[in-house]
């Protein structure tokens, strides 16, 4: 009976090299394991094709149930904040998607404080994020925390309305902004560059951060640098949304039917659908890294030099301020003044006691 010989350790490796080389496989094969996690904002006024958009860039509805108020019903409503969860999955990778919509935005008569909503909820996901990592348990945190707000501006306008300029100086710190002009195909081609051109113009003007894609490294190929050129010249991107299939020059696909022909969502001459989602796949590592590595770490130390505490309101005004001091400083000399009453009964209690036990003696 022959003995079975051990199996053989082989070196996976060609002599001559440690293996080190292999790194980035692993890295790749923990990630595609354990999935991938983004959150992205749409912010807008209503019927301007956010959510027929955000449908049209992730092939599958968000939103199967939602009912649309009337006239009337928007005049009252309030902003609100709808967070909808998907799992996606392609290739073997997987992808667990937010989208944070904001129904109510810009409806109202009164739009001041419309945006105080929104604001809340981003720093809540921070306050959230903050919590958990400082935590005992940090293995299993779930990053709800905004990495991309698609800003979709009127095509109907002629750039920047006042309560765009507001909301986004109010959050531009917190979050990247990627203008988006919606429903581009109301515009002619050379209405579109120049409405770019002034939005651009403006957003320079009021000194308004939005996010700009990082240069293309020297080592990467010509055909990436020439793609990274084009999304920086198309940004405020001009889009065009559709769910429906129409037969065009003898295939299927998606766009809109007109009279004088059909504008086809995922065609770049037509529209600027196909860089914002390609702007939005090829760039997700870098705005996950510019929301963790700025506008995280901004509130983090913000946190951190309050000493922990949590502010309610960031942006109370000195005015408030002042009339809180003042109320305070009132009570104080309430205070003081019932003291100053006590002690001066008390004195003519003890006078009378005095003044009695001499006339007893």
């Amino acid at each position: 009976m022959s003995k079975q010989q051990p199996a053989q350790f082989i070196n996976p490796e060609t002599p001559g090299y440690v293996g080190f080389a292999n790194l980035p496989n692993q890295v790749h094969r923990k990630s595609v394991k354990k999935g991938f996690e983004f959150t992205l904002m749409v912010v807008g006024e209503s019927g301007l094709g956010k959510s027929t958009l955000i449908n049209s860039l992730f092939l599958t509805d968000l939103y199967p149930e939602r009912i649309i108020p009337g006239a009337a019903e928007k005049i009252e409503r309030t902003v609100q904040i709808e967070a909808s969860t998907v799992e996606i999955e392609e290739r073997g990778v997987k992808l667990r998607l937010t989208v944070v919509d904001t129904p109510g935005y810009g409806d109202a008569i009164n739009c001041r404080d419309c945006f105080k909503t929104i604001i809340s909820y981003i720093d809540e996901q921070f306050e959230r994020y903050l919590h958990d990592e400082s935590g005992l348990n940090r293995r299993h945190i779930i990053d709800n925390r905004v990495h991309c707000c698609f800003y979709f501006i009127s095509p109907f306008g002629h750039g920047l309305k006042p309560l765009d300029v507001a909301f986004m100086k109010a959050i531009h710190n917190k979050v990247n902004i990627v203008p988006v002009i919606a429903k581009a195909d109301t515009l002619t081609l050379k209405e579109r560059e120049r409405l770019k051109k002034r939005i651009l113009d403006e957003i320079e003007e009021h000194s308004i951060k939005i996010y700009h894609l990082p240069d293309a490294e020297s080592d990467e190929d010509e055909d990436f640098k020439e793609q990274t050129r084009l999304l920086k010249a198309s940004i405020p991107f001009s889009v065009v949304g559709s769910n429906q299939l129409i037969e065009a020059k003898g295939k299927k696909v998606r766009g809109r039917l007109y009279p004088w022909g059909v504008v086809e969502v995922e065609n770049p001459e037509h529209n600027d659908f196909l860089k914002l989602r390609t702007m939005l796949i090829t760039h997700m590592q870098d705005l996950q890294e510019v929301t963790q590595d700025l506008h995280y770490e901004n509130f983090r130390s913000e946190r951190l030099k309050r000493g922990g505490r949590k502010v309610e309101n960031e942006d109370m005004n000195k005015d408030q301020i002042l009339l809180e001091k003042e109320a305070e400083l009132r009570r104080m000399q309430e205070m003081i003044a019932r003291m100053q009453a006590q002690m001066q009964m008390q004195m003519q209690g003890g006078d009378s006691d005095s003044g009695a036990l001499g006339h007893h003696v």
